[in-house]
């Protein structure tokens, strides 16, 4: 007999966040933006993304660097009323 399926652990508060509104953001780094007391996206107006990425490094040391092109662009669409599109995916902020 197999063994019984393991619901996956969803993140709800994190998926009804306003950082869902960011387009390709993962729910991972919208629950590190939470979990760094940030509740809307304006807040992330003005931050520098690398700060925001060791903030979350002191509260979670495994914090990959794969966070990095993601707050870049969570910081763009914040700042940007009217952003260009070819900056809305992770793959324009990478190094």
């Amino acid at each position: 007999m197999p063994p019984p399926n393991k619901k996956k652990e969803v993140d709800y508060a994190a998926l009804s966040s306003p950082f869902m509104r960011i387009p390709r953001l993962p729910v991972v780094v919208a629950r590190d933006l939470i979990d760094l007391g940030l509740r809307d996206v304006f807040e992330l107006q003005g931050r520098a993304p690398e700060v925001l990425l060791e903030e979350m490094r002191r509260r979670k040391p495994t914090t990959p660097d794969s966070h990095l092109p993601f707050i870049r662009l969570a910081v763009y669409f914040a700042e940007n009323p009217d952003p260009d599109r070819e900056k809305l995916y992770p793959d324009a902020w990478r190094d």
